[in-house]
Parts: structure tokens; C-alpha cells; sequence
């Protein structure tokens, strides 16, 4: 395996990412990882470092970059819902630095994942999506969220019973707290208003999966609110179950794992989940 830093132009601003595994590629298929913000190419806990190098060692090339504004790259710092831009630019020095790749898996974590999503089908070399716990952020979901992570967890652990009990709790504020996550939980689908921008990039990400005909793995965290949201999203609307119940979809989900695999366990399960998805859509030919 090889580490090599790449420098790389994306509308005039100056890009870094390193390149792992590109002496002798066993793939024709390659993984780009997309970093979401605000987060760095090595992302929390070396996360994306470990997930490289593991691909790497079984025969796939990998490259992590930083998109404009973060990192070491150039230029103003800017969401997931504007750097297809960066995307691209950093497929092409992918491609162009690794001899025989053709095509590309992206894999993205939270608002990366929604970003990889809009993405994947305005470019034919993208062969691949893995998506862990898609960032879908709104008002009344992430009150579901709360309502279903959060509060069912306290309502089952001891220690919450403790403070209760033992008046370090304050009830009234906590039952406020608790009814007005209800409240805002039973909110249907949000309209105009402060959720606006949530409903415009939800769609595209609706929109984009629907156009994207390739295969996807989804990794979803049980300790996770992101996560959460999602799968709340994908019970609740009709048009999400059905991209996420198709043909070439899969979906695994950790338990214990947090949203972003900080645990060594969940740290493994995710290299190994997308590892052995990859072996099983685009195999490594390994070279002895």
C-alpha cells in the first residue's frame, strides 16, 4: 500500500487529498471518500484514514480530499449542497493519477452521504454509493428522532429513575421539554417556512437516489439521531420506502454503533460492511 498527496484545481482554488493504494491497483474500481462538514479529509477519530487503508489493503484504490474551504484546500468554506463541483474535480485527479480505473464508489457519512446522493447520477463513472447515517435534518423530524432515540432510552435507564427519585430531576421542565417534542414530532411533511431549505435538498436527495441505478449500501447507527431521522423518513414516506426496498439496495445496521463508529467495534463493522459490499459488486482481482 501507498500514501501519496495529491494537489488538484477545482474552479481555480487549490484542492489536497491523499491517495491510497495506487502502486498496483487489484480494482477497476476505485472509492472516493466525501468528508462532511465542518470535518476535515481524516474525519473524527482518523475514521476515514482507517476506512482508506483497510480498502486499500484489500485491493481498492481510495482518495480523501478536502473540498474547497476545509483543510488544507483553498478557497470560502461552503455546505454539502454545493460541491458537486468539488466532487468531480476530485474524481478526475482520482482517476487520472490511478492507472486502469473506470469507475468509482463514493462513500459519504452524514450530510456527505445527502451530498453523494444529489451527486451519483450526473456522472456515468460513478458506480457505487455508501451511505452512512444520511443527514435529512428538519424540525419536526429530528423531534421524532428525539422522541423515539432519546426519551424511550432515558425512560429505560436507571439512572434517570435515580435523579427522578431523588429530586436532582426538575419534572415540570423535563415534561415541557417532552410534550413539546411530541407536539413538534406530529408534524407532517414540513412546508414553507424555516424548513424550506430542508424540503428543497431532501427532494434532491428523493430525486437523486431515484435516478441513481446503481448498487447502495446504506450503514445506519442505532445510537445515532441522524440515523434515526432517516430511517423515521423511509417508514414515513411512501416514495423513500420504495427507493430504499428496490432492487440493488441494501441496508445493515449496527446497534450499538454511534454516528460516527467511534468504537473499535463499530469502527470494524463499518470497514468490513463496505469491504465485503464492494467485493461483492466490483471485485478485486488481486494480483499475487
Amino acid at each position: 500500500m501507498n500514501d501519496t498527496a495529491l494537489v488538484f484545481d477545482c474552479a481555480g482554488e487549490q484542492c489536497l487529498g491523499i491517495v491510497h493504494g495506487a502502486v498496483s491497483p487489484a480494482s477497476s474500481t476505485g472509492v472516493i471518500i466525501v468528508v462532511g462538514g465542518p470535518q476535515y479529509r481524516v474525519g473524527s477519530h482518523r475514521q476515514f484514514v482507517h476506512l482508506a487503508r483497510h480498502l486499500a489493503c484489500h485491493g481498492y484504490p481510495c482518495f480523501r480530499f478536502d473540498y474547497r474551504g476545509m483543510g488544507d484546500s483553498t478557497g470560502a468554506q461552503r455546505d454539502f449542497r454545493s460541491i458537486s463541483f468539488d466532487i468531480k474535480a476530485a474524481i478526475d485527479a482520482f482517476m487520472q493519477s490511478v492507472a486502469g480505473l473506470r469507475a468509482v464508489v463514493i462513500f459519504g457519512l452524514c450530510d456527505a452521504a445527502s451530498a453523494a446522493m444529489i451527486y451519483g447520477r450526473t456522472d456515468p463513472r460513478v458506480a457505487g454509493l455508501i451511505l452512512a447515517n444520511p443527514w435529512v435534518r428538519s424540525e419536526a423530524g429530528l423531534a421524532r428522532a428525539h422522541v423515539s432515540q432519546y426519551y424511550r432510552r432515558r425512560l429505560l435507564h436507571g439512572t434517570f429513575w435515580r435523579k427522578l427519585f431523588s429530586g436532582q430531576l426538575h419534572v415540570t421542565s423535563s415534561i415541557h421539554k417532552f410534550l413539546r417534542a411530541v407536539r413538534t414530532s406530529m408534524q407532517g411533511r414540513p412546508g414553507k417556512g424555516p424548513d424550506q431549505a430542508a424540503v428543497d435538498y431532501i427532494d434532491a436527495m428523493q430525486s437523486g437516489l431515484a435516478g441513481f441505478k446503481d448498487p447502495v449500501l446504506f450503514l445506519i447507527s442505532g445510537r445515532d439521531l441522524t440515523a434515526a431521522e432517516f430511517t423515521d423518513l423511509c417508514s414515513r414516506d411512501g416514495a423513500w420506502a420504495a427507493l430504499i426496498e428496490r432492487d440493488g439496495v441494501a441496508m445493515q445496521t449496527m446497534a450499538t454503533a454511534d454516528h460516527t463508529f467511534s468504537m473499535i467495534e463499530a469502527q470494524s463493522w463499518a470497514n468490513e460492511a463496505a469491504l465485503c459490499w464492494l467485493a461483492g459488486v466490483a471485485p478485486a482481482h488481486v494480483k499475487l
